[in-house]
């Protein structure tokens, strides 16, 4: 069966479905001969629906350049959360959901930048990821990028322009981005790679100080982050500095586990719905009982502001860095049976002490901004007075 016929079958059995219910469940309907009087909000849903379906038969049936079912289907269906005007509410067709399934799974084709769609309709960079090509290229978190491969996608669907960006490895693409204080647009020729993320890095720093990078929340990451902290807890490790810069967050599971290990019983996050309707999520006892500072930046955002959020709000640590990226909402993703998927903004969360950080962020106990890359400078080659400040801050608290 076709996709057209069933997603024509889909609207059929909605309809029915809606007058069963009506029928059964409504006692207030009136025989009149072979009609039947039925509420004005149901007929109004019948009303919309008929209205959609005619206006899918003129596009086809009168459009010059010609118009397929699918098409304007799933036109409809991506303009249902398009009207929501959220750039995290999105429809996805089953090539595109696939891509997302793979880019939170931690292996995907392209350059390593993850983006939201600003209030302005530009494509926006979060943070580029760790080691990858975007970040190596010279990408920024707040960077806009305005075309991709010389074409304009401001004001494009987030999904798109991802779909652009992203491609085989070994192929380049280039972007055209707007950059704050840069008075002309700054042009970047970038080669994809496969992009396996790595989200936790460890090592022991001088005076037995252990160093913890969380680049991403993805699915293994609180396994790995566990084993990580072990690891420098066997080393007889005196303060710990964990680092979430430019890390932009993903799975909220990811993120309450490692919660699990750094804090003692208490609240961590809690979120609510439309309806008001909370759901509370706790750490459970336990906890390290080193002293604890966290590096935060503007590419911090999502999972890591809940993170840091807990830690600040809890008084079990000291963020130091510059203010986050403040993304306080919550998407459900879902799957639809024929591949196609939908990811619905459906909650806020907000920190334990009832904090809502959307689009706001986090401010961090100490601001230190990091030192800006002149041109022809390597990124390695910058020293970070972030790193360095945390090192000295908890140098005090060890002693």
């Amino acid at each position: 069966m076709s996709k057209n016929r069933v997603v024509l079958l889909s609207i059929v059995l909605i309809l029915v479905t809606a007058l069963l219910t009506f029928m059964i469940t409504n006692t207030v309907e009136i025989a009149l001969g072979d009609r039947v009087v039925i509420s004005r909000s149901d007929f109004e849903n019948l009303k919309d629906l008929q209205k959609l379906l005619a206006l899918k038969e003129y596009i086809k049936n009168n459009y010059v350049e010609g118009a397929e079912d699918d098409t304007l289907i799933t036109g409809a269906m991506k303009g249902l959360f398009e009207a929501l005007e959220d750039p995290y509410s999105v429809y996805l067709t089953p090539s595109e959901f696939k891509a997302l399934n793979e880019a939170t799974s931690g292996s995907f084709g392209g350059i390593g930048v993850i983006v939201t769609k600003s209030d302005e309709g530009y494509i926006t960079v979060v943070a580029p990821v760790e080691d990858t090509p975007g970040e190596r290229a010279g990408i920024k978190t707040n960077d806009k990028i305005i075309k991709v491969d010389n074409k304009d996608i401001i004001g494009m669907e987030l999904d798109k322009a991802v779909d652009m960006i992203k491609g085989k490895p070994g192929t380049k693409v280039t972007l055209t981005i707007m950059r704050d204080k840069v008075d002309q647009p700054l042009t970047f020729e970038i080669k994809r790679e496969m992009i396996n993320q790595k989200a936790v890095k460890s090592e022991m720093l001088d005076n037995n100080i252990g160093y913890l990078r969380l680049s991403s929340f993805d699915e293994d990451a609180g396994k790995d982050f566990k084993k990580a902290l072990n690891d420098l807890k066997v080393k007889n490790m005196k303060g710990l500095i964990l680092d979430l810069r430019q890390n932009p967050g993903g799975y909220v599971k990811a993120c309450i586990d490692i919660a699990d290990e750094l804090l003692g019983e208490g609240m961590i996050v809690y979120t609510e719905d439309k309806n008001k309707n909370r759901e509370v999520y706790n750490s459970k006892e336990g906890g390290i009982e080193v002293p604890l500072i966290v590096l935060v930046d503007e590419g911090s955002a999502s999972a890591s502001e809940i993170l840091a959020g807990a830690i600040k709000d809890r008084n079990a640590g000291i963020l130091i860095g510059t203010r986050t990226f403040g993304k306080g909402l919550v998407q459900s993703v879902e799957g639809l049976g024929d591949g196609s998927g939908i990811k619905l903004t459906t909650q806020k969360y907000y920190t334990p002490n009832g904090v809502s950080i959307n689009k706001v962020g986090i401010e961090p106990h100490i601001e230190v901004k990091a030192l800006e890359i002149k041109e022809g400078q390597r990124q390695e080659d910058i020293k970070d007075v972030q790193l360095e400040r945390a090192i000295e801050e908890i140098q005090k608290q060890i002693k």
